[in-house]
Formats: structure tokens, sequence, C-alpha cells
């Protein structure tokens, strides 16, 4: 949200913020945004100001959780053992998507709701910041041979979404979409 907003302005998105971050958290990234408008007070227009799709809304949304993510890569980053380090990041990355709803949503590819111009800058964010958090893990685990040297972290995240979308709604998720993923590690890289 630009510094330059009015109070008022401001007052509003952060109101439409917090009560969003409480519909995502009960309904997934498919919260009605009418109810959120309600909730908050303001005209579906001023939802709409603020976060123009509903993407916008669940990147922002999400921002928070992101950014532990990007931060828990840096740190596991200093581990020996790069196979250790990326798989303990992906296995947090997939557990906590299935479990604060609404993540998962807002790492998928870009939908007809985010539109297709590619300088909006509500393209992916969430994304974007995941895959670069990752991508040193995995460049790293590919060098010492843990993993083959061609998987892409967009191709492990678009697994870890998978999982999670498939989970969420599991009475735990969080038990799930950890055993799916160790399922996947014992396939992707056997005799390990």
């Amino acid at each position: 949200m630009p510094a330059q907003q009015r109070a008022d302005a401001r007052r509003n998105y952060a109101r439409i913020l917090a009560v969003a971050e409480r519909e995502v958290a009960a309904h997934g990234a498919h919260a009605s945004l009418e109810q959120i408008a309600r909730t908050a007070g303001v005209g579906s227009a001023t939802v709409r100001r603020h976060f123009p799709t509903r993407r916008a809304l669940v990147e922002a949304v999400s921002a928070t959780r992101v950014e532990a993510l990007r931060v828990r890569a840096g740190e596991l980053a200093d581990l020996d053992d790069s196979r250790d380090a990326l798989l303990t990041w992906l296995g947090e990355v997939v557990v906590y998507c299935a479990t604060a709803r609404g993540l998962a949503a807002a790492l998928t590819p870009d939908d007809a709701d985010a539109g297709t111009d590619a300088e909006s800058p509500y393209d992916n964010s969430c994304a974007t910041v995941i895959e670069a958090a990752g991508t040193p893990l995995l460049r790293r685990a590919a060098r010492d041979g843990a993993v083959p040297e061609d998987v892409t972290m967009a191709e492990l995240l678009t697994l870890l979404v998978g999982i999670a979308l498939a989970t969420e709604h599991r009475a735990d998720p969080e038990a799930t979409a950890d055993r799916l993923f160790r399922l996947v590690v014992a396939g992707i890289s056997p005799g390990h």
C-alpha cells in the first residue's frame, strides 16, 4: 500500500486486510469478497480499489507467511547437508501451505482472475518470492548430487501446491501433506 495514501485509505486497507485474513483462514482463497467488505464496513468498490484481483487480496493475506518461509530458506542455507536443507525447507513449505489456507492458492500459476499483463504487480509475487528463496537450496543440492540437475524450483513448487491443495480440507492436513511429501521424496531420491 503506497505511503502517500490518505489516513482513511490506510485504515480501510488495514481493516480489509485484517478481515480478509480471518475470512481466508476460515474459507480459503475463495472467501467471499462481499462478506469481507461487509465485515470491514466498506463497500465492494473499496475492496477492489485496494485489491484489484482476488489474487492480490490472497497474496496480501499470505505476505507474512511467505516472508517467514523466505527467511527460513536463508537459515537452512548454512546446514552442512544440502539435501537435508532442501528437503527440510520443502517439507515446511508444503505443511505450511496445507495448514495456512489460501497460501497454496497464492502460489498457483496465475489464473483468469489475476489477468495476463506481464507488467502487473499482481502477477504472482508470492510464488516469485518462494521460488527465489528456494532456488539457492536447490542449486546447492543439485551441485552436491543430491537431486537431479534438471529439477527446477518451479517444478517442485507445483508438486508442493498440488499436495497442499489436495490435503487442505482433510481432518489433519499437516500430517497428510507431510506423508504425501515424504512419498514424493522417496520417489525422486530412491536409495537416500
